[in-house]
């Protein structure tokens, strides 16, 4: 035994003990190739999995370094099975290569004639391959590049790609630091990129994403896609690229419902992207034959199922995908890996939260308890029903009602699922509403007058969730949520994250009914959160005045 801080297990956990003196060399060591569960207050755990050591090895990583950190950091004797089944699974990847052939454009080799002839013989891959070259080759459609690297990795046999990058059409852009400067992690991030080639950037809310796309840029000097969550979004983008780089308005392109313009720089939205008639992706297959030298995924975690279809054809072309979690309620995290690339960074929440550049929080869930006449018709309600008559109660109102009043000087947003508690709560409080039928102009004018302090109180949907930048934001009280999602709640959060005056605290607020399957769905989506190190304090909603913190 020595004085580790790190304690590795059978299971393929690993635990770092963060108090330890090398705990931060720990942690740089181990995050090529051991994804990060959790980080709660002492202790942080790490899972080595198939997926996490391939990354590592597309990164650039071998099996003797892995071994090395492990036994370097352990506290105890490494369990010499796991070590032995990390050299094994890291020696899977790169049997078979995507190589560029003269002749043939694209080819599918081994160094390991039994291995191409196992995924040979796998029938979803037969589609996807041309003639027979020789023993250890065979031809592969150019188009089904990401498909077959896709169903390679679900066989167990990821490819390692040679096939390289076309350059696509060159354009001119530079970041214009004039009074602003990359941060060290957004720097660190958009060179992990660019030496990678492609692959998912993971950063916090509030964390600038955005700067590390325009940094990322900046090094394709290329024509180039941003792929966006709604035309808000679209706009924060268009506006934020002016900005900070050398582009002008005339070069950069809105591709959403209302505008269709392709220019240098086009901002399209995943939607309108995904818009199909007849069959027939008619937005997609216009945007897919542009030779664009990069592509950015905002938010890739969200990438719909005929985004995927277009990525698996844009193998050739750079990608860039920016999120500030990966969990995907659906479990395709494997997917967005095998066609945007593997993590190339990552830096946890409360790191950069201990850096200044996003805000300390202090999220608290209130419990009400439903009147008991609530009770009887939600314990004989339908069970899909029950989730709405929880969110919904009135007693909510109340404690919303509460809540702004305590934080009445302070910035503060109320978000829900539920259009009509909503409009309720809008109408209770006097404030604007926004939700999915406001027009994009208003949409807009009211995040505008919230930026600049005109309006103080704002109710949101969940059209709020992603991409949309309200720094001034200090207080959100959530109402209801999309059921259990995860990575739903990790952006509400993400609304208060950025930077306050002063160092303040921003305050989460979560509204829970005890005893129904809101309380349920509560702690699935608050445990994302609970990993990366923010505790949900309890209290009842009748002890709320005597909260200090409220």
């Amino acid at each position: 035994m020595n004085d580790g801080p790190l304690i590795v297990q059978s299971d393929k956990t690993l635990l770092l003990e963060i108090d330890h003196e090398r705990a931060a060399d720990c942690r740089k060591a181990i995050a090529p190739f051991a994804e990060l569960e959790r980080s709660p207050e002492h202790v942080h755990t790490y899972r080595l999995t198939p997926l996490g050591l391939w990354n590592a090895r597309a990164a650039g990583h071998d099996a003797e370094q892995v071994v090395d950190a492990l036994l370097s950091y352990s506290r105890y004797a490494v369990p010499h099975a796991l070590l032995v089944d990390v050299a094994e699974t890291m020696a899977r990847y790169g049997r078979l290569r995507l190589e560029k052939h003269p002749m043939h454009g694209l080819v599918l080799s081994s160094n390991d004639r039994p291995v191409l002839e196992e995924v040979l013989r796998a029938k979803k891959i037969a589609g996807m391959l041309g003639e027979r070259l020789d023993d250890d080759s065979v031809a592969v459609h150019p188009s089904e590049r990401g498909n077959l690297k896709q169903a390679l990795l679900k066989l167990g046999w990821p490819a390692e790609d040679f096939a390289g990058y076309v350059d696509g059409e060159a354009h001119a852009i530079a970041l214009d630091e004039d009074g602003w400067e990359l941060r060290t992690y957004q720097r660190e991030a958009a060179e992990s990129f660019w030496h990678g080639g492609s692959g998912v950037v993971v950063l916090p809310c509030g964390a600038g994403k955005t700067i590390v796309g325009a940094a990322a840029m900046a090094q394709a000097q290329a024509t180039t896609l941003i792929l966006v969550t709604n035309t808000v979004s679209a706009r924060q983008w268009k506006d934020e690229l002016i900005k900070r780089t050398s582009l002008t308005a005339d070069e950069i392109g809105e591709y959403s419902g209302s505008v269709k313009e392709v220019r240098p720089v086009t901002i399209a939205t995943y939607q309108v992207l995904t818009t199909r008639r007849k069959g027939v992706y008619t937005h997609l297959e216009l945007l897919d034959a542009r030779d664009w030298g990069l592509i950015v995924y905002d938010e890739v975690h969200l990438l719909p199922a005929p985004i995927f279809r277009m990525t698996a054809n844009l193998q050739a072309r750079r990608r860039i995908g920016l999120t500030a979690t990966l969990v995907r309620e659906d479990g395709r995290e494997g997917e967005v890996f095998s066609l945007i690339g593997p993590k190339r960074y990552d830096a946890p929440w409360k790191d950069i939260e201990a850096q200044g550049w996003i805000a300390p929080a202090d999220c608290v869930e209130v419990r009400v308890t439903l009147p008991e006449g609530q009770r009887l018709a939600y314990a004989t309600a339908e069970p899909e029903e029950r989730y709405r008559l929880a969110s919904c109660t009135h007693k909510k109102i109340d404690v919303v009602r509460q809540l702004v009043e305590q934080h009445s000087t302070q910035p503060t947003l109320v978000i829900g699922q539920y259009i009509d508690q909503l409009d309720e709560l809008a109408a209770m409080l006097d404030a604007p509403v926004i939700k999915g039928e406001t027009p994009v102009k208003e949409r807009q004018r009211l995040f505008e007058a919230f930026r600049s302090g005109e309006i103080s109180l704002l109710v949101v949907s969940k059209v709020a969730n992603f991409s949309i930048d309200l720094p001034s934001a200090e207080v959100a009280i959530q109402v209801s949520g999309s059921f259990g999602s995860r990575q739903e709640e990790a952006q509400r959060l993400g609304r208060l994250l950025r930077p306050k005056a002063e160092g303040k605290t921003a305050h989460f607020y979560t509204i829970v009914s005890r005893d129904t399957v809101d309380a349920e769905f509560a702690q699935n989506r608050q445990r994302f959160l609970a990993e990366q190190g923010y505790a949900y304090r309890i209290i009842d909603s009748d002890d709320l005045e005597a909260d200090p913190a409220s």
